[in-house]
């Protein structure tokens, strides 16, 4: 196999990561530019590199990027859209920069630097983000894939996957059908592969990666070639673990027990890290309890003047917990005293349910701020499944494989399935999330969850997914 091939093309995750690195080594540039040209009489920068003034810049300007969504691989938008994530991302940071540098005493950097700083990083930045544009449609970053199968299993990575954005971080080449009944792909996007010389082929076109999604595996695969193509630096992947990877989710239609066995992950249930995540969530939760206090009274005050003095403000609900547990969630009210009189039934959009406040207040997730509560007293984590109410928990259990899976964590005030997909309203919403769910499930991680909370930023800012 030639170098060509041999070389690892990285991963989209691993991509935006080299590009965080990379774009902050820019900035850390740029603020050294901008000390010298604001004539700052100041040491520290060279004394030491990395001292907390420059961590501080840096930090600040990255986290307002990733929190508008910059650093998400899967994000879609045209080239103004960018611009303006990045502006909107720099005039954050701005903010925060002058809270920092003016109320932390050791932070010495005067403003005139910080604001050349800050206006080189966005000039900086804007010109990397052009560049990493145009690199990532190369080949470079992009592995070559190669599917074996034509029919139903390799339908789904063309309806999954059929967006340029979704296939960022590889250059699909076609389907090979492996048998005469697998008729599902388009004539113009499948090959004819010899199976016999699969290596030979995976060499001659520098295949990174083979992925199986053979209707019928058994008796059809040519495991000796796949063998032969693996010992050679070619990838052969599950079509379950492809999706998995690709699309931050777990397919349910390709789900079953024996890939969840085999596959690593599902560490949510190590006593080291639940007690690290239950000390994180609550420190978390009383600092923003104390952060969001004026906002709680506004909130308090601007319900009360709509529904009037008697009307309650708040509201609690039962809700399905950790291993089916039932718990009592707390809300501020969005809507009518009378909302439910005629039972429960799924939130829908423009409801006429809702108050006026109440709109306001569920788009910016601001009717969500009690629930740090439930957080402090261990019903909810920050990060993890939405909890359900139980009538829709027995229902969506008897109607949705795997769906009690996502109660083996406790839920969650944001979580991976509420970045990635908008508010769920139905039984089919709800098991779209629920393969979300069982990706951050598998692969918990405490970088997963900061990545979480911080691109919720973007999901609050915006209003997205709110009904």
């Amino acid at each position: 196999m030639s170098n060509i091939s041999r070389v690892r093309k990285p991963s989209v995750k691993h991509t935006y990561f080299g590009l965080a690195v990379f774009e902050s080594v820019a900035m850390l540039s740029c603020l050294f530019l901008g000390i010298n040209f604001s004539g700052t009489n100041y040491t520290g920068f060279f004394d030491h590199l990395l001292c907390a003034d420059c961590i501080t810049f840096v930090l600040v300007v990255t986290l307002s990027m990733a929190g508008m969504g910059l650093y998400h691989a899967r994000q879609r938008g045209e080239p103004h859209e960018q611009l303006a994530r990045i502006f909107i991302s720099f005039a954050l940071a701005s903010v925060a920069q002058a809270v920092f540098f003016y109320f932390i005493p050791f932070l010495e950097i005067a403003p005139k630097a910080i604001i050349i700083s800050l206006v080189l990083s966005f000039f900086i930045v804007c010109l990397i983000r052009y560049c990493f544009s145009k690199l990532a449609k190369t080949a470079f970053i992009r592995r070559r894939v190669l599917v074996l199968g034509a029919g139903e299993k390799a339908q789904i990575i063309e309806q999954r996957l059929r967006r340029a954005n979704d296939r960022r971080g590889f250059n699909l080449l076609g389907f090979v059908p492996m048998s005469q009944i697998e008729t599902a792909i388009p004539e113009d996007k499948r090959r004819n592969v010899n199976m016999d010389r699969l290596c030979e082929y995976a060499q001659r076109n520098h295949i990174d990666e083979i992925v199986i999604a053979a209707d019928q595996r058994r008796g059809a695969l040519p495991m000796d070639e796949l063998y032969r193509c693996r010992v050679g630096g070619t990838y052969v992947t599950d079509v379950t673990t492809f999706i998995e990877k690709e699309c931050g989710k777990i397919p349910l239609n390709l789900l079953n027990p024996s890939w969840i066995i085999y596959s690593r992950g599902y560490k949510t249930n190590d006593a080291v890290i639940r007690a690290f995540k239950r000390l994180f969530d609550v420190c978390i939760s009383i600092a923003m309890l104390v952060a969001t206090l004026p906002l709680t009274l506004i909130t308090t005050l601007l319900i009360m003047l709509e529904s009037g003095p008697r009307a309650p403000i708040f509201y609690s609900q039962t809700r399905v917990g950790l291993n089916g547990e039932p718990f009592q969630i707390f809300k501020f009210r969005s809507m009518r005293v009378d909302a439910e009189s005629n039972g429960a039934v799924w939130a829908r959009k423009n409801d006429d349910r809702v108050t006026v406040v109440g709109a306001f207040i569920r788009k910016y997730r601001i009717d969500e701020l009690p629930q740090l509560l439930n957080v402090l007293l261990g019903d909810m984590s920050f990060v993890g499944p939405r909890p359900e109410r139980p009538e829709f928990v027995e229902k969506l259990t008897e109607e949705i494989p795997y769906y009690g899976d996502r109660h083996m964590v406790k839920p969650g005030l944001t979580g991976w399935a509420q970045i990635c997909y908008s508010y769920g309203g139905s039984t089919e919403d709800a098991q779209e999330k629920l393969q979300y769910d069982l990706y951050y499930i598998k692969n918990f991680s405490f970088l997963l969850d900061t990545m979480i909370l911080i691109e919720t930023m973007e999901v609050v800012l915006f209003g997205k997914g709110a009904r």
